[in-house]
């Protein structure tokens, strides 16, 4: 006997009225039904994590819970995103659409505040929340079950490493069923990693160029050699002077002035245009060989950051970017065409050969 026969047999089986049998029958022919809808009102994916997650046939809003996969949304199909994590920064304004521009800001897992709004979430109506997937400690793991009692899917992508990225911004091209666009974002993440690897296993130990990442307005914060912040420098044939085991998640380690000078970097990265504008006067910063040497540069960070803070698939350009400024004889790429096809490629928008000179400083 099915299930269907037991349930109503028990019910018709009950002493009740005819009014209420026949209730009682209505309810669970509906439920039946119910359990009977075609496969094509839904479909069933599996994320970065292999968890299994039932979906609308046709996922058109997405949150992400965090920045990194907030940009990579806007890679492979930016009119998806339902809302940012946090205001937007001017320098973001440049180069994304005004769709994105007016977008809600719901919040998300950044930094150390890891707040999201709700009830903006709600009303947004996401088909699913993209969680980032990475050494998660317990806080990250309380923010994402606060996320999970909202009742939408909670769907895992791995970016903790750019070499997680092609394998993600397929998976994503796959979710939002942009297979074409995601095929060729894949090709040039992976081009890009294959270059890098090739100059890097050519060079020799006195060829790696010691290199300091300078935070914070004074350029005395900076983060430890196995910090994913930092990646990019061994990826781009590198060594981060300042070596060991990161204190924290967070990172920005503070420094002494005294312990960058016994550093003496060949040459220092600036996230911070303020202190970039300072590091040329400043009589301190002048004892450094990076600095008398003129091979200081501030990343660039239009419309997102090339290198860190966070993380985003611009590290792809960003990659090459540093690849032309630590072995500009191995890899005399031109930086400025390079840019203006990447940004023709991943972010939709034609830039002029001027603009892309302003985005890289030169």
């Amino acid at each position: 006997m099915c299930i269907f026969q037991r349930i109503l047999g028990g019910y018709l089986g009950m002493t009740l009225s005819f009014k209420g049998r026949l209730s009682l029958l209505c309810a669970v022919i509906v439920f039946v039904l119910f359990l009977q809808v075609p496969a094509g009102m839904g479909r069933e994916i599996v994320d970065m994590s292999g968890n299994r997650h039932t979906l609308p046939d046709k996922v058109t809003r997405v949150y992400s819970a965090s920045p990194p996969g907030t940009y990579l949304l806007y890679a492979v199909k930016p009119e998806s995103i339902v809302g940012l994590n946090f205001p937007l920064w001017q320098n973001e304004k440049l180069y994304t659409t005004k769709q994105y521009q007016q977008l809600p800001v719901i919040g998300g897992m950044v930094g150390q505040g890891r707040t999201v709004n709700r009830e903006v979430l709600l009303q947004a109506k996401p088909d699913c929340i993209l969680v980032w997937c990475w050494k998660q400690g317990a806080a990250n793991k309380k923010f994402e079950n606060s996320l999970r009692s909202l009742g939408v899917p909670l769907v895992s992508v791995h970016l903790e490493s750019i070499y997680d990225y092609p394998q993600a911004i397929t998976f994503l091209a796959d979710l939002l069923d942009e297979q074409q666009r995601g095929e060729k974002l894949t090709r040039y993440a992976q081009e890009a990693l294959k270059q890098a690897e090739q100059i890097v296993r050519e060079l020799t130990p006195a060829e790696k160029i010691r290199v300091y990442y300078a935070e914070g307005l004074d350029g005395l914060s900076t983060e430890a050699s196995n910090s994913f912040h930092v990646e990019l420098i061994p990826l781009a044939g590198g060594v981060n002077v300042h070596q060991g085991e990161a204190a924290s998640e967070y990172g920005m380690e503070k420094i002494s002035m005294e312990k960058l000078m016994l550093y003496d970097p060949d040459c220092i990265l600036v996230k911070d245009q303020r202190f970039f504008k300072q590091v040329w006067s400043d009589p301190k910063w002048q004892v450094l060989r990076a600095v008398q040497n003129k091979r200081v540069y501030l990343i660039p960070h239009d419309p997102f950051n090339w290198f860190d803070r966070p993380p985003s698939f611009m590290r792809l350009l960003g990659i090459k970017w540093m690849l032309s400024i630590l072995h500009p004889q191995k890899f005399p790429l031109d930086m400025v065409a390079e840019t203006q096809t990447f940004y023709k490629m991943f972010l939709g928008v034609d830039i002029t050969v001027e603009q892309a000179k302003e985005i890289l400083e030169l």
